[in-house]
């Protein structure tokens, strides 16, 4: 896998709308305007707005080959050192005839965002470069009054000040679902109100040390990858770190179901039976916390048959508040007598 370097002032980010158009509507400009002067003020970088990426809603689900052609411009811009998207939605598979994999592979450079994004982080998968996991424009770089200190410091550590080894640890503050703040220009000096974390990562099973280079997303994209050409082959899952997270902020039980059935066809491919461990992020519902938790124990150990498969819960990425960033590619430990997660090498160069 290739890492891309890290950013340094001055440096030139792109931002690219990936997915759901929501960032060219005129009642969430705000947030790109918050983003954008955070991006430029507090970290020194020039943004560029690709040229689709504002045409809304309707355009971009009209058009997928402009939003393919936002990112591959973006790529093959050699002035751009970082592309950052929008926010996610659900038809991002939509880009896949578009895509041309060598001009990933041969301009490598940071790309991130999460949710749906994670068909792109498949797709830079295929291609061998190394990409990032959490960083979307308008959930994270627009946050509302200021970025979290958690998020804060998982920017600085994965972006500008790469160390030898990081340590992934638990947020000492946490907010589900019913906390957020809704995105409206009259709510833009509203902070989202947090509590104090008090579970921390939960061990639901495993001992030990184990290693192995990340690869995972949002399990409800997984729908859309599966049979396709960027989902992994057996061997490519082979020795791997699974990370899983649900994007559900809904009462009802549907998407628990959802997340039942995809663990059982990952079990049924016999993923189980090749990878390390698995990581599962924090459930946006704290009501959902426990039902999310007995679902992924009861199918990988009682229907898998897997009951040493170390598995590490609640972790702070994805839809979680606040969230991390994970490289996808690189080599991670999970200790399991210490609760501990970490990046064994700099997460850029």
């Amino acid at each position: 896998m290739i890492k891309p370097d890290r950013l340094k002032k001055g440096d030139k980010v792109a931002i690219v709308s990936l997915s759901r158009g929501l960032l060219g509507e005129d009642k969430f400009i705000h947030i790109l305007d918050i983003a954008k002067e955070r991006l430029e003020k507090e970290y020194g970088l020039e943004v560029k707005v690709m040229p689709n990426a504002l045409k809304g809603i309707n355009y971009l689900y009209e058009h997928p080959e402009a939003r393919a052609e936002d990112l591959m411009n973006a790529f093959k811009d050699k002035s751009i050192k970082a592309i950052i998207n929008a926010i996610g939605g659900d038809d991002t598979i939509r880009l896949l005839p578009y895509i041309d994999f060598d001009v990933i592979k041969k301009n490598p450079k940071i790309f991130m965002g999460f949710s749906d994004t994670t068909v792109n982080h498949f797709m830079m998968f295929k291609a061998g470069l190394v990409s990032y996991y959490g960083g979307s424009l308008m959930n994270n770089w627009g946050e509302y009054v200021e970025i979290n200190e958690y998020t804060k410091d998982a920017i600085d550590n994965a972006f500008f000040n790469p160390i030898e080894t990081y340590e992934i640890k638990p947020s000492e503050y946490c907010s589900y679902v019913d906390k957020k703040v809704r995105w409206n220009i009259d709510n833009i000096n509203i902070k989202r109100d947090v509590e104090e974390e008090i579970k921390g990562y939960e061990v639901l099973q495993g001992k030990g040390i184990v290693k192995g280079k990340l690869l995972g997303g949002c399990i409800e994209t997984f729908i859309y990858l599966i049979g396709t050409p960027l989902w992994p082959t057996l061997d490519e899952w082979k020795d791997k770190i699974l990370f899983i997270e649900v994007s559900d902020e809904e009462e009802s039980e549907l998407p628990e179901y959802y997340f039942a059935w995809i663990l059982r066809n990952l079990e049924t491919q016999g993923i189980f039976n090749v990878i390390k461990g698995i990581i599962m992020g924090k459930p946006p519902v704290k009501e959902k916390y426990d039902s999310y938790k007995e679902i992924l124990s009861d199918i990988v150990s009682t229907d898998g048959k897997h009951n040493d498969l170390p598995i590490i819960y609640n972790v702070n990425f994805g839809h979680a508040y606040p969230i991390g960033i994970l490289p996808i590619g690189l080599k991670c430990e999970l200790d399991c007598d210490n609760k501990k997660i970490v990046i064994l090498e700099k997460i850029t160069e």
